[in-house]
């Protein structure tokens, strides 16, 4: 189940609220004792997080199909995607093994969707979240627990959220079940930074510091079989970030722009478009492109043809 994009809503009293965590999302399936992790586009991404296989015994015995988030934190305590990036396209278990030390994950469980051989699904949020909450996750200590929720405090968890630099709140109707592979209005995530996925169908080669490596990516969205152009992003690189989009890019060549509409720039590369990024900007143009993005990171857990232009 997806959230939409909105506002908070007015009566808050109808609704919960959580912290929007800057992560991937993750379900895990316990069953006798295994675990198995999976993405949001349905991949078995359980050996990238091995520090979370002793979720079983932190059920205690318990059955159940959880949803949550991986997150990493930064050395102030903050989400930081930029961070989890080095730990969510890597599967090579001496690598991992050695990223764990240095970037360590959690697991933030939100909702149980199944229990001890029954759906939960139809149950409304409130019942889920008890159900949650009886399981005594957060005895394990990390890298799991439960993320907060806080009943009709929409207006305070968003001031809360912007003060500490956070990307917003995600707002869940109490009396909502959980409807699989939707993006439903019954739950709303609420921003305090503009956020957009992005489809990359190109580069420009940079100048100075950056001569013969990438310099800016050329970025879009679908709008239902059309990728509309959304503008080139230049800025939120590492030299370690750019060494790798060019080695995912080298293979993706392609003569021919993909973009619908047309680029204002000469001499660009073109790549097939199935790579995903996440990037922060300040505002839409009216030539309908980003103003001032910077790039996050890429997103492995989001289908090329599912990004689209989302609200600001």
């Amino acid at each position: 189940m997806l959230a939409t994009p909105g506002k908070l809503p007015e009566d808050e009293t109808a609704w919960t609220f959580e912290i929007k965590w800057d992560g991937v999302r993750a379900l895990s399936y316990v069953e006798g004792g295994t675990l198995q992790l999976e993405s949001r586009n349905l991949l078995d991404i359980t050996p990238r997080y091995p520090e979370l296989a002793a979720l079983p015994a932190g059920l205690q015995g318990h059955d159940a199909i959880l949803d949550g988030e991986v997150v990493t934190f930064d050395d102030e305590g903050r989400p930081s995607f930029g961070r989890l990036q080095h730990r969510m396209h890597v599967t090579d278990s001496r690598q991992v093994q050695h990223l764990m030390v240095e970037y360590p994950i959690a697991y933030l469980v939100f909702d149980v969707l199944w229990l001890d051989g029954r759906s939960l699904m139809a149950e409304p949020l409130d019942d889920r979240r008890a159900a949650l909450e009886g399981l005594g996750l957060d005895e394990g200590g990390p890298p799991w627990q439960v993320s907060k929720a806080f009943p009709g405090q929409g207006h305070a968890l968003l001031a809360a959220t912007k003060e500490r630099g956070l990307e917003g709140v995600v707002a869940k109707r109490r009396d909502s079940t959980y409807e699989p592979g939707r993006r439903s209005r019954c739950w709303l995530k609420v921003k305090n930074v503009n956020r957009q996925e992005v489809v990359i169908g190109g580069w420009l080669e940079g100048s100075g510091n950056r001569s013969g490596r990438i310099g800016a990516l050329l970025v879009g969205y679908w709008e239902g079989d059309r990728l509309r152009f959304a503008g080139k992003v230049g800025t939120g690189f590492t030299d370690q970030v750019l060494a790798g989009l060019a080695e995912r890019l080298a293979s993706l060549d392609r003569p021919t722009s993909p973009f619908a509409d047309p680029v204002p720039w000469k001499g660009a590369h073109w790549v097939e478009p199935v790579l995903v990024a996440d990037v922060e900007f300040t505002e839409w143009t009216a030539a309908g492109t980003l103003r001032h993005p910077s790039y996050k990171g890429l997103r492995s857990d989001k289908a090329s043809r599912d990004v689209v232009r989302e609200p600001t």
